[in-house]
């Protein structure tokens, strides 16, 4: 009886929402109700209303949406006979048809979210033995030292963690290879890594060929481990010590959990928030993933590997052969694996690592067109709508994780669809100023306002529009390849602990200028036909305003791919721990302010030090985490500035063997809570009046600064950030 009533209910709510969506109405109408839904979601947003008010919110909007679709659809479409304006218009209308769907499918997933996990921070001692593969290919000592002293040193039972170094760049097969220089490199990496690594006291491993990329790698440290549980993290990903302790425990409570997954998070910036200087002020643009999308697909058992930074079953691994490999996004491509075969998977939302972000714009374009391939191929060769074992909402969340990689076709066909009207005259949308003001002004309003509602905290508005349009250019003809021919791509390996010593230009920036100036000349081009045919001024100012938001963020862009100068590949990270700094025989008290991967700032309690001169080598003296005793690190003075009575010591680490990376690792790595802190500085929801403005502000500024990197050369440019920073 209940079910059949369910049933009934939902037959009435569909029904009056299929009528509501095609009612017949006038334009002032649709104009009156789209302005009395933006004025309700407004109210709600203001009122900061949780709960039932948050999806009464989205179905008001949802509503709007739906609205539009069905107008767009049955009253906008050029004529099949007219195939000039068929056919763009066509592309137009899929691209728009993409979005709504892919909204649709973000309001399913993140409309209600679980809530972030307690932290658990397991004492017990009676815990599983735990395998920690740290996969390299050509990363280097110094960074690999760090996150394997970084390993070692979290919080767990000694007799029950093992650390592995899995080697890909000292493999027999390079180390054999016909290149001598290449083979002579590889076998220098092959001791210097076996001799990091017994310092450190990990395992190093290595096979013979290099096959299936990362994924057989992680598999042949499978062949050769034994422990229920696998830790991997990426080679610059270095975790905290309280990492297992936070994650291990999920295991003991579910016996078909096959992963605990935690948040990337990265110390040093992207080249577009380097670039635009954004990455102390605004969320990164990861955080919206690992921030609130792993959290909605957490809720219907769909949080998925991210390839580092998460421990995996190896029972559950076993089940499936270990690590997939026919794509090069193995993590996510696993994930599915699993979930088809009825796992489980738990995702804590606790930063527990730090990584490094790609520092250069084309290395940056690199990773992403690897991500976009990767899922291009699940998405051909998976085809997760369709995978049998998954549920329902499993194949809903893997579908927006996979379909969201098309975006580059919708971003090109909403960059150049403005054209074919400026320039060539066609109809590709059927509609009057009034029907655009009625229909598609709210539909775009309200779009805005549930993204805001969804991810106002974990993203700005008009960011994930500059970040699609940045990668859209290079990433359009990766996608395009790999449809063509999916088994085409390989692994490539995103280039680590970079720096950009000059100010430069992109070496992949030519096609933003470009489109830049075709987008300038086009704005210019529907002035001179708003003068010239000023009949039909109501459409072409609806077109010459489209075209202008685009101008605005390839101007932004011009920005993205005018890459600063910045020496460190890593940020500064406060810090307060008390320390003594050796001096010419006499050891001075004093605090550690900040550090970063290369150094430290120390304010020594004492002014007018005669022996300390910039260059002189020195010590810093501390106590590490979970220690009793303090340990020493050799340091070399890079900077000394008098203030008051202290003496402010900027210091380089020099380390004088491998055992030293213990404390660098301790001093940056070791607690996890300063990550959490710096990202809640940043969680603000700015609402979409003042993030446009903010934006505007933005993109007006770095259209200047990308022109003048064209035209006046690096010197002007060198003082025009100089001043900036000021």
């Amino acid at each position: 009886m209940n079910k059949a009533r369910s049933i009934f209910l939902w037959a009435i709510v569909a029904i009056f929402g299929i009528v509501l969506i095609t009612l017949p109405v006038s334009p002032q109408a649709q104009m009156i109700a789209g302005l009395g839904v933006v004025a309700l979601m407004g109210i709600i947003k203001l009122l900061n209303a949780h709960g039932v008010w948050r999806l009464i919110s989205l179905a008001l909007g949802t509503a709007i949406v739906l609205r539009y679709v069905y107008w767009r659809t049955t009253e906008t479409l050029p004529p099949i006979e007219q195939i000039e304006d068929f056919i763009p218009g066509m592309l137009l209308y899929l691209a728009e048809m993409y979005n709504v769907l892919m909204l649709g499918l973000s309001i399913f997933i993140v409309a209600m979210p679980l809530p972030p996990r307690p932290s658990r921070n397991d004492p017990s001692e009676d815990l599983p033995d735990v395998d920690v593969f740290i996969p390299t290919y050509n990363e280097d000592a110094k960074l690999l030292a760090n996150t394997l002293a970084a390993a070692k040193a979290m919080d767990y039972p000694p007799d029950k963690l093992r650390v592995w170094l899995l080697d890909d760049g000292g493999t027999v097969q390079k180390r054999a290879s016909s290149n001598v220089a290449a083979a002579e490199d590889a076998m220098m990496r092959h001791h210097e890594l076996q001799e990091l690594c017994a310092a450190l006291g990990v395992t190093y491993l290595t096979r013979e060929r290099n096959e299936h990329a990362k994924a057989g790698n992680l598999n042949n440290g499978l062949a050769h481990s034994k422990a229920e549980l696998v830790a991997v993290f990426d080679a610059d990903h270095a975790p905290a010590r309280d990492f297992l302790r936070e994650t291990v425990g999920y295991f003991r409570e579910d016996p078909k959990l096959f992963l605990v997954q935690t948040p990337h998070f990265f110390i040093n910036p992207d080249p577009v928030e380097r670039n635009l200087q954004t990455f102390q002020v605004m969320p990164s643009e990861n955080e919206m993933f690992y921030g609130i999308i792993q959290r909605g697909l957490d809720k219907w058992n769909a949080a998925f590997f991210c390839g580092s930074a998460a421990v995996l079953s190896r029972e559950a691994l076993e089940q499936t052969s270990g690590f997939s490999g026919l794509s090069i996004t193995e993590d996510c491509e696993t994930a599915l694996a699993l979930h088809s075969a009825g796992w489980n998977s738990i995702y804590v939302d606790k930063p527990l690592i730090a990584g490094l972000q790609p520092a250069t714009f084309a290395s940056f374009i690199g990773q992403r067109s690897r991500w976009a391939q990767g899922m291009m191929q699940i998405l051909r060769f998976r085809f997760p709508l369709f995978k049998r074992g998954l549920t329902l909402p499993q194949r809903l969340c893997y579908m927006s994780s996979t379909l969201f990689w098309l975006f580059p076709f919708t971003r090109a066909t909403f960059l150049f669809a403005p054209l074919f009207y400026l320039f060539f005259d066609l109809q590709i949308f059927i509609a009057s100023g009034g029907d655009f003001l009625a229909y598609t002004l709210s539909y775009l309003i309200v779009n805005l306002m549930m993204q805001n509602y969804l991810y106002g905290y974990f993203r700005w508005p008009w960011i994930s529009e500059l970040y699609e349009y940045v990668q859209t250019v290079h990433l359009l003809p990766a996608v395009v390849s790999v449809i063509l021919n999916p088994r085409k791509p390989t692994f490539k390996v995103t280039a680590k602990d970079e720096s950009i010593t000059v100010a430069r230009l992109s070496e992949i920036s030519r096609p933003f200028f470009v489109i830049f100036a075709v987008l300038l000349i086009a704005t210019g081009f529907a002035a001179y036909r708003i003068y010239t045919e000023p009949y039909k001024a109501d459409i072409t100012l609806v077109v010459a305003g489209w075209n202008v938001l685009n101008l605005i963020l390839a101007g932004c862009a011009l920005g993205v791919v005018a890459e600063r100068r910045e020496r460190a590949s890593s940020r500064r990270v406060k810090v307060q721990r008390r320390c003594e700094v050796f001096i010419e025989d006499q050891w001075y008290t004093g605090s550690i302010e900040d550090v970063s991967v290369g150094g430290a700032k120390v304010n020594v309690n004492a002014k007018h030090i005669r022996a300390l001169t910039k260059g002189k080598k020195s010590l810093l003296r501390f106590q590490p985490h979970g220690r009793m005793g303090v340990e020493t690190l050799p340091i070399i003075i890079r900077g000394i500035d008098p203030v008051g009575d202290m003496t402010v010591i900027g210091c380089q680490y020099d380390p004088a063997s491998p055992a030293d990376h213990r404390w660098i690792a301790d001093l940056i790595f070791a607690n996890s809570d300063q990550w959490s802190q710096f990202q809640q500085s940043r969680r603000t929801n700015p609402g979409i009046i003042k993030g446009t403005v903010v934006f505007l502000g933005v993109a007006l500024y770095q259209t200047t600064r990308g022109l003048l990197y064209l035209v006046r050369g690096k010197g002007a440019l060198a003082a025009a950030d100089k001043g900036r920073a000021q």
